[in-house]
């Protein structure tokens, strides 16, 4: 590659030439950012003012780069390096628009998320963060054609070779291909959603991300837990976050000295004590005699309570424990513990 300068202008102007084409093309990106600006918000929508400020970087620096190869041709370079300047243009430029059209999936997602039919819909809003991460796979793709295809690399060959081995292509992307689909399938039929508390594939925990090969849980433990997607869609998912109230199922023993009427005034007690709870869902509430246990009188308690917060679940079950606990000590029995009487037997004379 030749480095002979022009005999016409000294080297110390194309290097200022250079320097200037990237003061120009940032200087050009921040004149026509206002306008842009001014012009957008004359417009009913907001999504295009987001757009604008999330594009001015990549423009400005793609402008720049664009300056900077102009005044290149200053340059008395050879086939070579003009090759290599051009090359590396493209590539700069295919980086740009990759940077560029990532931001602009931001954008448009987050304008969509933000609109009436899907800000009521968590599972609208997490197919949309899907289709997001889709649409940012398939910029990828394509900007990784370009490249191939700037560096001399036959794309139509490329996709006649995958083509002629595609067998062995489909073998090995078995698992892949999978997962695709079944992030397809978690996409459509949403049994579950990101922040969401489920049980899945054994664990429980709550969803961080839906990504397009696998879903990440955060256990209790505040462990992180990747299962991939494919297997999650055959798996049973139990979902606790669209669950409207919370079940109340226990068993309270009480000693066996207690009277048949001190058993019943306990079971009025126990079931009026349920129904006094404010958040309590009164169409279903069993107070009733279970049977006789190895070392105690067994009642049954079931009912539910109108919330889906688990944390806010354990304070009403705490208020409820402890108020059938007052109601036994008032109706002068106790609860019982495991007890067992052992009689013995003198040996005949």
């Amino acid at each position: 590659m030749s480095l002979a300068w022009r005999d016409a202008i000294p080297p110390a102007t194309v290097a200022a030439l250079l320097v200037g084409s990237f003061v120009l093309g940032h200087l050009l990106a921040a004149i026509a950012r206002p306008l842009l600006v001014r012009v957008a918000r004359r417009s009913a929508w907001e999504w295009d003012d987001a757009l604008i400020g999330s594009l001015a970087a990549p423009a400005g620096v793609l402008v720049a780069s664009r300056a900077l190869t102009a005044a290149t041709t200053w340059l008395d370079l050879d086939a070579a390096g003009r090759r290599m300047v051009e090359r590396t243009a493209m590539g700069l430029t295919t980086a740009l628009v990759l940077w560029a059209g990532f931001r602009a999936v931001d954008v448009v997602v987050a304008a969509l998320g933000r609109r009436p039919w899907a800000a009521d819909r968590p599972a609208t809003r997490s197919l949309l963060a899907i289709a997001g991460r889709a649409a940012k796979a398939v910029f990828a793709a394509m900007a990784a054609i370009v490249v191939l295809a700037d560096l001399g690399v036959s794309v139509a060959s490329l996709i006649a070779g995958l083509g002629i081995g595609g067998l062995a292509l489909a073998l090995a992307s078995q698992k892949t291909v999978e997962n695709l689909f079944g992030t397809l399938s978690i996409g459509i039929d949403q049994p579950l959603r990101e922040g969401d508390f489920v049980r899945a594939a054994g664990f429980l925990g709550t969803v961080e991300t839906i990504g397009l090969r696998s879903t990440r849980l955060r256990t209790l433990d505040r462990t992180l837990v990747t299962i991939p997607n494919g297997q999650l869609a055959d798996q049973h998912i139990e979902q606790f976050s669209v669950r409207d109230r919370i079940r109340l199922a226990l068993t309270v023993g009480l000693e066996y000295r207690t009277t048949a009427d001190q058993l019943r005034a306990v079971l009025d007690g126990l079931e009026a004590c349920l129904r006094a709870h404010p958040r309590l869902w009164p169409d279903a509430v069993v107070v009733r005699l279970q049977g006789f246990g190895a070392s105690s009188l067994d009642i049954e308690v079931m009912a539910w309570f109108q919330t889906s917060d688990w944390s806010e679940f354990q304070a009403i079950r705490q208020d409820v424990l402890i108020g059938f606990m007052r109601v036994i000590e008032a109706c002068g029995t106790a609860l019982a513990f495991p007890t067992q009487t052992i009689n013995l037997a003198r040996p005949a004379p």
